[in-house]
């Protein structure tokens, strides 16, 4: 991983352009560690996200018997259990990981025997009654020592039973827990949820011949019973990250004329809403599709040349697809003209910060008009930015480089601190903002 300093001066910059590739999928490449980690076998994983969040992944499926290592090309080569998973010596502590500690969570509870999980500060303030709850219905028993039911959190596995589950919250973390938990059950889990999220655990099990049934909003699974799933290894291949590829079609949308190519980028349906948003706030973006089959994730390249930028608004079925990109369209809403307006998005408050809070802070101090609401924004945008302070990450990735996109279209150099954070999802941003001519100190 990259040696990054605590603060950074983005100097603002009149063209950014060029092609670039994004590093591996962060949620894949979570997903395909865990069950590599349960194969039989030896797997390959090629493009794998060598950051914090997902060595964590690797780091706590090793203390479960698995045994990993990169090759000298950085491809990543992991020993599976064979579904034998050992009890570790202490707690795994998956770092600022929510989609690890609430997926393993749904793999631990099918175990007979007694884990922990734990993580940073800011991973043991998210909420977490949103596993435990259905977990315990399944059979689990979950205890959450943290403050307010969060993690610490205290597994105790068994033989698990089906449910029918229909999500309260949308939240493919969630959907996820209980499809990984099903695997171990004795007869069909149900979950349903309220609105489409992510399907990379679905898209997965078909990949690795796991019958999965979706119909409609509901998704079913029929469980191998306590000894799970008798997985081979295989090769992968981690699609580029979109929502790594984001901060770089902001910041070409942003500009008239300018040009981003991003080659080999994660084309999900069901993760890229964020170029339609880009599409209608007056950006023009060309996707070109390289992969034919529909069980696998769908890969191709994308074109975006910027243009005059106008308001637009986010909201209900959008948010899921949307919310990792959410903050880059509170910085859209800053470039564009008119008001942007972000609704249906609570999530945010509940993620590595609350989003809505740390966004609308950090845009007023660049001189931007913020109404924050109790699930959104109000963005009054096109006006002149300039920091009248340093702008502040709060500890969260996504806010330190939505905020090193806005601040190349400044008027003066923007200090950002506290961005060793970037390191969770994205290790080479810094020289990547600068191969597309941005200037970091």
């Amino acid at each position: 991983m990259s040696q990054i300093p605590q603060s950074v001066i983005v100097h603002p910059r009149e063209n950014l352009g060029g092609s670039i590739e994004v590093p591996g999928d962060k949620s894949i490449s979570h997903r395909v560690a865990m069950m590599a980690a349960l194969a039989s076998g030896t797997t390959k994983i090629s493009n794998f996200l060598q950051s914090e969040d997902c060595v964590n992944t690797l780091r706590a499926m090793e203390a479960l018997g698995a045994r990993s290592f990169f090759t000298a090309e950085g491809d990543l080569t992991i020993q599976g259990t064979g579904g034998n998973l050992l009890e570790p010596a202490g707690p795994l502590n998956v770092g600022n990981s929510g989609t690890t500690i609430r997926l393993l969570a749904g793999i631990l509870a099918g175990q007979s025997a007694t884990y922990e999980l734990t993580g940073d500060d800011s991973l043991c303030s998210r909420p977490m009654t949103r596993i435990k709850d259905p977990l315990e219905r399944m059979g689990a028993k979950v205890e959450l020592t943290g403050e307010k039911g969060t993690a610490p959190i205290k597994i105790t596995g068994g033989r698990l039973k089906p449910i029918n589950y229909t999500l309260p919250v949308a939240s493919a973390q969630v959907k996820s827990c209980l499809l990984l938990a099903g695997l171990f059950a004795e007869g069909v889990t149900s979950v349903t949820e309220p609105i489409p999220t992510r399907d990379h655990t679905e898209r997965l099990f078909r990949t690795l011949g796991i019958p999965i049934n979706v119909d409609g909003l509901t998704v079913q699974i029929t469980g191998f019973g306590p000894s799970g799933p008798s997985l081979k290894a295989r090769p992968f291949r981690i699609p580029g990250d979109f929502s790594s590829a984001a901060f770089w079609l902001v910041a070409a949308a942003a500009r008239r004329k300018s040009v981003v190519n991003i080659a080999g980028v994660g084309l999900n349906p069901r993760r890229i809403a964020l170029l339609d948003v880009l599409k209608r706030a007056g950006a023009q973006v060309e996707v070109k599709l390289s992969s034919a089959n529909s069980d696998a994730e769908p890969v191709g390249d994308i074109r975006i040349t910027g243009g005059k930028l106008k308001a637009v608004e986010v909201g209900g079925a959008d948010i899921p697809n949307l919310i990792d990109e959410l903050p880059l369209v509170a910085v859209l809403g800053a470039l564009a003209e008119g008001t942007t307006i972000i609704r249906n998005a609570a999530e945010l408050r509940v993620k590595e910060s609350d989003r809505i809070a740390t966004m609308a802070a950090n845009l007023r101090l660049m001189g931007v008009e913020v109404e924050e609401r109790d699930d959104g924004m109000a963005i009054q945008g096109g006006g002149a930015l300039k920091a009248s302070a340093p702008v502040r990450s709060y500890g969260d990735h996504r806010i330190a480089m939505a905020m090193a996109v806005l601040a190349t279209c400044a008027e003066e150099p923007v200090v950002i601190n506290n961005v060793a954070c970037v390191d969770t999802s994205y290790p080479g941003f810094w020289n990547d903002l600068k191969q597309i001519g941005g200037q970091v100190e």
